[in-house]
Formats: C-alpha cells, structure tokens, sequence
C-alpha cells in the first residue's frame, strides 16, 4: 500500500521526494527529486524558480543546477517547494520524521 497524506481538507496532495534524504539537498549530492501524486507520470509537470521548467512529462529529475523546484501532478495540484543549493559548506540533517528521545544524525560536508 502507498501512504499518502492528506491536506486539512482530506484531500491528496502532490509531493515532492528528495534523494537522497538529507537537508538541506545540495547539488553534489546528485539530488534526485520524485513527484509523487494522482495522475499518470506523463501529466507531471516541473516548474524551477517558478518557472516552467521543461522537464515536461517525467515524474523523476535528476537536478543539475540549484534552484527551488515544485512539481504539479493533476488533480493533487502543486507540491511544497524544495531548495537545492551549490554551496560548498552545509551542515545536514536526515529527512525523517524524529520523535522526543531518537538520535539525530548530522553530517558537516565541504
């Protein structure tokens, strides 16, 4: 089965899935980003920067410039944005749900 959330209105939502699952992406990481919402993958459409990003049609980007990319899947609409930056210091963090008393793991890359 597929877990997917619901927004206040008990409606689907579009999401946007980083790979790998640390934050924040950055672009030497080989950031792969996965929309994931109702529709056939063929509809997805990419937007970078708030523009139309001609990705048209694949629900899968591999991301080679930095940027703030959404994806829009139709009838789920449009995801959360995701920032991949190029810097070259950055502190991350796994991109996972944490509860009071997890260990948190960091990751100081340069």
């Amino acid at each position: 089965a597929v877990w997917c959330p619901l927004s206040p209105t008990g409606a689907q939502t579009t999401q946007l899935l980083v790979e790998p699952p640390w934050r924040p992406a950055v672009l030497w990481d080989r950031v792969t980003l996965t929309c994931q919402g109702s529709g056939t993958a063929s509809a997805t459409t990419w937007f970078k920067d708030r523009q139309h990003w001609g990705q048209e049609g694949q629900h899968r980007l591999s991301v080679t410039e930095s940027g703030t990319y959404t994806c829009d899947s139709p009838r789920t609409g449009r995801s959360a944005p995701v920032t991949v930056s190029d810097d070259s210091l950055v502190l991350q963090v796994q991109a996972r749900a944490l509860l009071e008393g997890d260990t948190l793991t960091l990751r100081c890359r340069c």
